[in-house]
């Protein structure tokens, strides 16, 4: 695909948003007119209705993006999502992503939904099976062209009995020069340390991820 410099200030804005099987099609409450954002599960998540935007009916634990078959380096990301108890494996959880291409872009695709380009072409959603196990595979993002932030994968987190999206700290390469001391102590650490440690599986980078729902998010319900 041919990319242009006017991607630029796209990847700058979603940049910011660093330091910041089952059927569900539900605009949630807390995204539509007339909420309060500052109250809301998670606090402010701005973009977070794009979770909605081509989600399919029926989502499986596992998911491969649309980078998985293009150039660079393949990333397979795997865990287990718990309740907040940190030991009770939650089911039907939704994750949503969406990352930078092999070039640093949040490069959108012909035909896509005008309202999904923000999040560019690689993105997509998996739902935990019933002992909270999901799997990404996909490309290791490369970082915004000429900026200093990490290469990360955003991800947004959707619970049943919490009717709004909320998201978790974006994955990020414990290997990366860019995830500086000064970088590790600022992260917030929502739903768990978000540093992957990867090793190789033949060409294949792999890393695990598990997540506790609730841990350091705001509002979260008691």
């Amino acid at each position: 695909m041919k990319r242009s410099i006017a991607f630029i200030p796209l990847a700058i804005l979603c940049g910011c948003m660093y330091a910041c099987n089952g059927q569900t099609n539900n605009t949630p409450q807390a995204v539509k007119a007339g909420s309060n954002p500052q109250q809301r599960v998670g606090g402010p998540c701005d973009g977070c209705e794009i979770m909605y935007v081509g989600m399919p009916a029926v989502i499986f634990p596992t998911d491969t993006s649309a980078g998985w078959h293009e150039p660079g380096q393949k990333l397979r990301v795997r865990g287990t999502v718990y309740r907040r108890d940190g030991k009770t494996p939650a089911a039907g959880v939704v994750l949503y992503y969406w990352q930078t291409d092999n070039n640093g872009y949040y490069s959108p695709r012909d035909g896509m939904d005008e309202k999904a380009k923000r999040h560019g072409h690689i993105r997509g959603w998996m739902k935990t099976d019933a002992d909270g196990n999901y799997a990404l595979y996909t490309l290791r993002p490369a970082p915004y062209p000429n900026e200093e932030i990490p290469s990360h994968i955003h991800i947004l987190i959707l619970e049943p009995g919490i009717g709004e999206p909320y998201y978790i700290d974006d994955l990020v390469f414990d290997d990366d020069p860019l995830v500086t001391a000064k970088e590790r102590a600022a992260m917030q650490n929502r739903g768990g340390n978000g540093i992957l440690k990867t090793t190789m599986e033949g060409v294949v980078q792999v890393a695990r991820h598990d997540i506790i729902l609730g841990l350091h998010i705001p509002h979260y319900p008691k």
